[in-house]
């Protein structure tokens, strides 16, 4: 139902304010800082004032699997930009307060509003795929304050990539209509067949409402306090409403205490090195998220906040003595999206694992290869040594159980596919560069096929120096797995081979034991100097 259009509020002539002949008006801001707010596969990038799109710098929008539901969300005053007093998110990440006041407002020529007469609050957090705000006005005035509050919206529903600068020949069809008195919906048919919806709900009902602004008439006298809300909902349902503001908001702060419960927590006799700590892990918990495969750590915001594969495995790998949770959901999501044929475009052959997966319309036609991206040679031997990691860390051999297949097909594409890359060489698109710190075993080395993707993972530098004792496991039954210590070499390659030929700790591949293995160090990963006895 179309909403009727309201009765126009004429301002009243403003009452005339004495200035002095000297007076810099101020009536707008200075350029604005960018803040993030994320839950799950929702993230939000607004400036430091709350808007979003009302100036030029970054790439401002409510973000839901790669598409921008909203790209214009700004709060003028009488079509005035406010003032920004301070702006701050909460040490958890979970909601940013921005303090406003008013610019100088003119009518007629004349000051009607002084500055700093209003105080505003924003209040802004993300829930179930819904931005919330809140809006709340004080007039700290000795005379009543009249004027009109804006909110200005719209959208493009761009493609994450769009937002980042590519350019497409052809978008679907958009459209805007308003539901009700306080609802606007706006709507994109997508070239991929899908359709997405974002929907704003204001509370109570503005003044004036149309498809691209919400106007509130408001008349504050002294000391008097409103509050306005306004939720943007991603691809819900038309007419299920969001709920209320204050009920989301506890909501959201239970579900964040749930999640850090079983997880350890460090205490230091250091105050501020105690504060970094709580700093990294609120950071990390923001960019956690509920897949239907368990909690996963997503890259980053704005441009990563999506599943990538070695990001996922190294975070849980750092991560796995203070909450091995995260290494479960890891786990559980790669070997689900493990690929399964061989599709060049993705770079996908069976028994890899994901280097990088998208939502956007521009994944699923295609455009871009990345709705399930494959290009990563070191995400399938640091899933399989995450794997080993995880087991003996918890004893979950359920879990293992269930992951056995796919560490099984990524132990085959290493010995297999993963095992073409010449000496020294990475495959173009495999995500690894070439470092003189790699060292990569001939082919002729029986031993050498796994060694040599474990390599590779090495080179990226993930396992510190000095390096640090490994564990990989073997493809034995689960009942009867066996782990080797490995070493990562940083050393040149002859000199690394003298020293393997030294320990003697090689031996040709037999029946029994076909790679070559056995419960040392293998030689291919020792430093020299090393000990190595068990």
């Amino acid at each position: 139902m179309t909403a009727e259009v309201t009765q126009l509020i004429t301002i009243e002539a403003a009452e005339q304010v004495a200035e002095s002949p000297f007076y810099i008006p101020m009536t707008g801001p200075a350029t604005r800082q960018r803040r993030s707010l994320k839950h799950d596969d929702t993230f939000i990038v607004l400036d430091s004032h709350g808007d979003i799109g009302a100036s030029a710098g970054g790439p401002d929008g409510l973000f839901n699997a790669d598409t921008r539901y909203l790209a214009r969300l700004e709060m003028v005053l009488d079509e005035v930009q406010p003032l920004l007093l301070g702006s701050n998110l909460r040490d958890d990440n979970s909601a940013l307060t921005v303090d406003l006041t008013n610019s100088d407002v003119y009518r007629a020529g004349r000051l009607a509003l002084p500055k700093d007469t209003l105080h505003i609050v924003r209040s802004i957090f993300l829930w179930r795929g819904t931005a919330y705000q809140r809006i709340a006005l004080q007039n700290h005035g000795d005379r009543p304050a009249s004027f009109d509050l804006t909110l200005l919206f719209d959208n493009d529903f761009a493609d994450l990539f769009e937002v980042r600068g590519e350019r497409r020949p052809r978008r679907g069809t958009g459209s805007s209509r308003l539901l009700g008195p306080a609802d606007v919906v706006l709507e994109y048919g997508g070239l991929d067949g899908q359709s997405r919806i974002t929907a704003l709900h204001f509370e109570p009902r503005p003044t004036r409402l149309s498809v691209n602004s919400a106007t509130y008439h408001l008349e504050l006298a002294p000391k008097e306090v409103i509050a306005l809300f306004v939720a943007v909902s991603c691809n819900k349902p038309i007419m299920q409403k969001p709920v209320p503001f204050f009920r989301g908001l506890l909501a959201h702060r239970r579900e964040m205490r749930r999640s850090s419960v079983g997880a350890a927590s460090i205490e230091t006799s250091n105050n501020i090195f105690n504060e970094v700590l709580c700093q990294a892990m609120a950071d990390l918990n923001m960019l956690m998220t509920e897949t239907p495969q368990g909690r996963y750590p997503y890259a980053g915001i704005p441009w990563y906040s999506t599943t990538f594969g070695r990001d996922g495995l190294i975070t849980a790998l750092q991560m796995l003595w203070i909450d091995p949770r995260i290494a479960q959901g890891v786990l559980r999501r790669l070997a689900f999206f493990q690929a399964k044929t061989t599709d060049p475009l993705a770079d996908a052959e069976p028994g890899k694992i994901l280097h990088e997966m998208r939502g956007g319309e521009m994944a699923a036609l295609r455009e871009v290869p990345f709705a399930q991206y494959y290009g990563s040679v070191d995400s399938t031997p640091l899933f399989v040594l995450l794997a080993g990691l995880y087991v003996e860390r918890t004893g979950d051999e359920a879990t293992l159980a269930e992951l056995w297949p796919a560490i099984e097909a990524a132990l085959q594409w290493i010995d297999g596919p993963g095992d073409g890359l010449a000496p020294g060489i990475h495959k173009e698109g495999d995500g690894a560069k070439p470092s003189d710190d790699v060292i990569v075993l001939p082919k002729d080395w029986d031993s050498s096929h796994r060694s040599q993707a474990a390599a590779i993972a090495a080179h990226q530098k993930y396992y510190g120096q000095p390096p640090e004792l490994l564990k990989f496991v073997l493809s034995k039954p689960p009942d009867r797995v066996r782990y080797v210590d490995l070493i990562p070499a940083r050393k040149d390659f002859e000199e690394i081979q003298r020293y393997a030929e030294k320990l003697d700790y090689f031996r040709p591949s037999t029946p029994q034991d076909p790679f070559g293995f056995d419960d040392y160090c293998d030689p291919s990963f020792a430093i020299k100097g090393a000990s190595n006895s068990k």
